[in-house]
């Protein structure tokens, strides 16, 4: 290489690198770029109703603020206060337990008594592992301030992306080479209707899965059963592993009424998570995105290696943008295109002695179609 690429190759290491420390911030960005389109979609569909882009865009604007705010006042508090009685709860049981085992040791033989666990010993070390989780706990608060600073920040980038989208969208099709931006144009208008029929259909799994979640936690008589299906209908937004973590808040508070009840929640869960990972989000992403279930848990292993819990959170919008640009960028304008094998795999590919190609190239039928396929692409 001469030094003109030597430098070239150099330039592209160090932006990789420099992309690659501020990957945190670009994800936050993304999520940005996420929220404001479902604001912009929904401006538009407001739009249809003769209301002009600044109403609709204000419209949109408060309708998010609602919801946050709903949702905080609606789940915070209660959670809290429930989550108080199941300590209190926890503290009975274990005095419950002392008094068993003190029950027990009364009727066990003298020479079996120094094999059965000391209660007193265990809840002796208590303080020490209080001590730790009030560390933890700190941590705990610190990463929670930060990821409340994360979110205010997606949220005012998301209104500023949405109250004059073009031109963010203009400067961003400028970074390519001027014969591509109109392709880039394309491209960008085929991830934003994959985004929004991605949106669509996980916003129409999240209101199933918080629906049917509040009517089965009704009828077993579970506590807080409207906050706990919206909490279950959120976490749908993470596949394979918001489940999961929905059913633990019901679960506990279940056990402070019965611990039968406990059961029935775990068997009302997985009979709701399954008819929505085997009827609904297949349906669904089949009619908005077509995403394979493979696909989606590989997105979601590398994005979470690379990128911790935000990028978990936002592996299935990442997926899906990714795949519109390596259907067009990689398939559509490469590898479609590419007529003529290289020198190494001519050899390979031409087996029965002398073609067009080997000794008349310019003459090659081929050779003249993808050229002017090529020109095309430039042109375009």
């Amino acid at each position: 290489m001469n030094l003109g690429q030597w430098i070239g190759f150099l330039s592209l290491l160090i932006s990789l690198y420099i992309l690659w420390q501020i990957r945190q911030v670009l994800l936050l960005v993304f999520a940005a770029v996420v929220l404001a389109t479902a604001l912009n979609r929904l401006a538009r569909y407001l739009q249809k109703f003769h209301i002009k882009r600044g109403w609709a865009v204000l419209i949109s604007i408060t309708l998010l603020f609602v919801i946050l705010t709903g949702f905080f006042w609606l789940i915070v508090p209660p959670f809290a206060e429930q989550f108080q009685q199941l300590i209190q709860l926890l503290q009975l049981g274990i005095e419950e337990l002392n008094n068993w085992l003190d029950r027990f040791r009364t009727r066990v033989p003298r020479d079996l008594k120094q094999y059965l666990p000391d209660l007193d010993t265990i809840t002796g070390q208590f303080p020490a592992l209080i001590n730790q989780l009030f560390e933890r706990a700190g941590n705990v608060v610190s990463g929670t301030l930060g990821v409340m600073l994360s979110s205010l920040l997606v949220v005012v980038l998301s209104l500023m992306f949405l109250v004059n989208p073009a031109a963010y969208r203009r400067a961003f099709v400028r970074l390519f080479p001027s014969f591509y931006r109109r392709r880039v144009e394309g491209i960008l208008d085929r991830c934003e209707v994959a985004l929004g029929g991605w949106l669509v259909g996980i916003l129409f799994n999240m209101l199933v899965i918080a629906t049917f979640s509040w009517l089965g936690l009704t009828i077993l008589g579970v506590r807080l059963s409207l906050a706990n299906g919206i909490l279950a209908g959120i976490l749908t937004f993470i596949p394979n592993i918001g489940p999961g973590l929905s059913v633990i808040p019901p679960m506990a508070i279940a056990l402070l009424d019965a611990p039968w009840k406990t059961l029935a929640v775990l068997i009302l869960y997985i009979f709701i998570q399954q008819a929505e990972s085997n009827f609904l989000t297949p349906y669904v992403m089949a009619e908005q995105v077509s995403l394979l279930p493979a696909v989606t848990l590989l997105a979601q292993v590398f994005f979470v290696t690379f990128f911790g819990f935000l990028g978990l959170f936002l592996a299935l919008p990442l997926t899906v943008v990714a795949q519109v640009w390596l259907q067009e960028v990689l398939i559509k304008d490469i590898l479609d295109r590419w007529n003529k094998p290289p020198q190494f795999i001519k050899g390979m590919v031409d087996t029965d002695g002398e073609s067009p190609d080997r000794s008349h190239p310019e003459d090659s039928p081929a050779r003249s179609h993808g050229e002017a396929i090529g020109d095309e692409a430039i042109e375009g």
